[in-house]
């Protein structure tokens, strides 16, 4: 019997859809720190979504790049995870994840085959690892950005590392996604929203609930 599929939904800014995801059944709930993105949420207000969160479902703090400073006053909200999403080395991760005692998912963005090499050296130092599409070139964030990548270049991969997928998918696509790529888990952010950085109830519902028929 194979484990569930974990399912997140990242890029929650207020307590209401907290409550929407956790009601659908999401396994993680995903909070960004990073001013450039429009689904960013302060120190303060992810204090309280995890405070939120607690004992009802998995947590964690999206950062890139972080310092040291950031690292630590995320750390001491308490989240279940964090979740890299910068051009941190695996030596960075590894820092990162000693420093905040606390397990990390690092996302690692896929555009080619020397992308999908890169994934080996983060599977020692990451507790989870996250395949997500490159943004395109003169992107101002990291991310797919509702980009899906060539989901072939991951039959390159060794089989025996387990990974998330994130990158554009959608309530239509991840059916197709979890048959076609064997993740144990998928990640959503842009592709339950109508607009950059409002999420849909009905679109998150969709989405958990095609993930799971698939599973």
């Amino acid at each position: 019997m194979a484990d569930p599929l974990v399912i997140k939904i990242c890029g929650i800014k207020t307590l209401d859809i907290l409550d929407t995801a956790i009601a659908a059944g999401a396994d993680m709930v995903g909070f960004v720190h990073f001013p450039r993105s429009p689904r960013h949420v302060s120190i303060e207000e992810i204090a309280n979504l995890i405070s939120a969160a607690r004992g009802r479902v998995e947590t964690c703090v999206l950062l890139v790049n972080p310092d040291n400073s950031c690292v630590a006053e995320v750390a001491a909200l308490g989240p279940d995870w964090i979740q890299l999403h910068g051009p941190e080395s695996p030596h960075r991760v590894e820092a990162i994840r000693a420093e905040a005692g606390i397990e990390v998912i690092k996302a690692v963005p896929i555009g080619s085959a020397e992308d999908v090499a890169h994934i080996a050296g983060f599977t020692d130092v990451a507790d989870r690892i996250l395949v997500d599409a490159k943004p395109p070139k003169g992107a101002d964030r990291p991310g797919g950005l509702g980009e899906t990548f060539d989901w072939t270049l991951l039959k390159a991969l060794d089989p025996s590392i387990p990974f998330m997928l994130s990158g554009g998918l959608t309530p239509k696509t991840v059916a197709e996604a979890i048959k076609t790529v064997r993740p144990f888990g998928v990640d959503v952010s842009s592709g339950v929203e109508s607009a950059p950085g409002v999420k849909d109830k009905r679109l998150i519902e969709a989405f958990i609930r095609n993930a799971r028929a698939a599973e």
